[in-house]
Parts: C-alpha cells; structure tokens; sequence
C-alpha cells in the first residue's frame, strides 16, 4: 500500500486537511468549519473526528496513514506537543499530540501553523533550492518563519518569528499586542483594508485597496504606498537579523502580485547599505502550505525517531 500522512491545519474559521504522501503531494483535501464559538473541548473533539474521518477516507483509497500531523496558531510547544496558548480557537495547555495519538493509534506531530507553512515553503515551494529561507504570510496578521537548511528555527519558547511585532512607526496605530506602529498594524491584509475605510468612508479589502490604487484612487494609492514603505523597512529588519537568500511572501496581500512585489523590491533597493538583496518572490503552495507543512513536521518526527 501506499504510504500516506494525515494533515491538519486549524485555524480560527476553517480546519484545512488533506492525505499528503511522503513526496509532499496532496493526495486527497477536505476542509470543515472549526467551530470554535462551541468552545475549546468542541473543537478538539472536531478535530479528533476529522483525523479519524480522515483516516478512514486513506484506507478506502488504498493508501496506508503511517502519522499524523496537526498545526494550530498561538504559543505551541512542540516538544511536549502542548498547544499552550491559541486566542483564535481558544486552546490553553491543551495535549493535542497525546490526543490526537491515542484517537489515531499513530505517531503524531503538533506545530505552529505558519512555521509548518513556511517550512513547506521553502522544501517544497517558492524557497525551493535554497539554504536560508523568510517565508512571511501576510493575513489577518504578519509573521514570519525562518527556515535554515530545510529547518524551522522556533526559538527558546516557540515564539520566534514574530516579525509583525517590529515596531515601524513609533506614532502609528495601536496594535493589537499593546504596541504602538507595529508592522501587523499598518501592513496586514487587515490593516490595509482598515485603513483604507476610515479614509475613504466605504469598507474595502486590501486586494480591493491594490486595485483601486492602480487604477488611480488617490486614497487607495497613498495606503497602498504607506503600506510599501512598512514593508520595506520591516524587510529591512528582517535582511539584517536573518540574511535570507529568498523572501517569501504569502497570504492575502500576495494575491496582489507584482503591484506588492516590484515596488517593495525597489524600497528594499532603496533602503538597504551593507544587506546582501535577497530575491522577494511570492509563495507558491497558496492555502495548501499548512497541510503540507503538518505533513512535513510528522515525516521529520517519524525519520528522527528510526535513526
């Protein structure tokens, strides 16, 4: 038979999840609603019933599910494989890993959702070929995973990566962290939609803001190119503390292509003096890095414990 992984990505309104086989090929995807207005315990009992759902859909294609691998958002600590803290599912010191072996009777991996992102990022996707990898989705959020010879670097308490929290302009918008001018606030895929609306008087999304700003909206072009300007310079940062050889950039604010990319490499360009220029690509795997990801920590889990 066929080897294949069980692989979930839950975030705060859906749980990606797919059979992924050990090349990294997506051999089946589902997606459900977490539903995480039920409460914490609901959706670990989702998640459980997913994985079991899950592996009853491998073995009725053929294939043969040899681990389990499961990514969530928040302070996880991989080690132990505790979700320690998760506000967007509501998760406190939570055993997923113990949970989701015992439902499964299969070694399993829990890790943080956009570390396992990027890690696929840059084994399987856009950093392809290369030894030193940022991968930053940007959503809802900004964060960032820093990916060194096909490995994640996760820091002394898993929080590492945090890029959205690089303060660029100290008199900017409160964020969410309690900081004021934080990257995330003025340059995530919400902020730039947020912006854009207490401007102009009518809610739009930042794909919305992109193409207003193309096409000559005055509004939309001065928050798209104050939301370049941040970028760049929390790029900058990120050139300094990590010297990538690629950037990738992911998450909705991608979806606008060259007209995020081709200005931000020339603010980059502009601002740099001792930087080595990384190459600034956007992401390749699109919603499907998570799965791929929780495969990958499963599959690594699984190697390190045969030697």
């Amino acid at each position: 038979m066929t080897q294949t992984v069980i692989a979930l990505d839950v975030g705060g309104t859906g749980i990606k999840c797919a059979l992924v086989g050990l090349d990294g090929t997506v051999q089946h995807a589902e997606r459900h609603a977490t539903g995480r207005e039920r409460g914490a315990d609901a959706v670990v009992a989702t998640i459980l019933d997913i994985a079991d759902g899950l592996a009853a859909t491998a073995r009725a294609k053929g294939l043969e599910p040899v681990g389990a691998g499961l990514v969530v958002p928040g302070v996880i600590d991989e080690v132990n494989g505790v979700a320690v803290w998760a506000a967007n599912v509501g998760f406190r010191d939570v055993p997923l890993k113990a949970k989701l072996e015992e439902r499964l009777g299969l070694p399993a991996a829990l890790g943080h959702d956009v570390r396992a992102g990027g890690l696929a990022e840059a084994r399987l996707g856009a950093g392809r070929g290369h030894d030193y990898v940022l991968v930053i989705p940007i959503g809802t959020g900004i964060a960032a995973a820093n990916v060194v010879h096909g490995q994640v670097y996760t820091g002394a308490h898993g929080a590492a990566g945090e890029i959205g929290h690089i303060v660029v302009r100290p008199d900017g918008p409160q964020c969410q962290c309690g900081q004021r001018g934080c990257l995330e606030s003025i340059a995530s895929a919400s902020a730039v939609g947020r912006r854009y609306s207490e401007q102009a008087g009518r809610p739009a999304t930042a794909e919305e803001v992109a193409k207003l700003a193309a096409d000559g909206d005055p509004t939309a072009a001065a928050v798209w190119q104050e939301t370049i300007d941040a970028l760049a310079d929390g790029l900058l940062v990120g050139m300094a503390l990590f010297d990538p050889a690629v950037i990738v950039l992911g998450g909705g604010l991608a979806e606008a292509g060259e007209a995020l990319l081709a200005p931000l490499r020339d603010g980059v360009r502009a601002r740099k003096t001792f930087h080595r220029e990384p190459a600034i690509t956007r992401a390749a795997l699109g919603d499907e890095a998570g799965c791929q990801g929780a495969a990958l920590i499963a599959l690594d889990k699984m190697n390190r414990s045969t030697r």
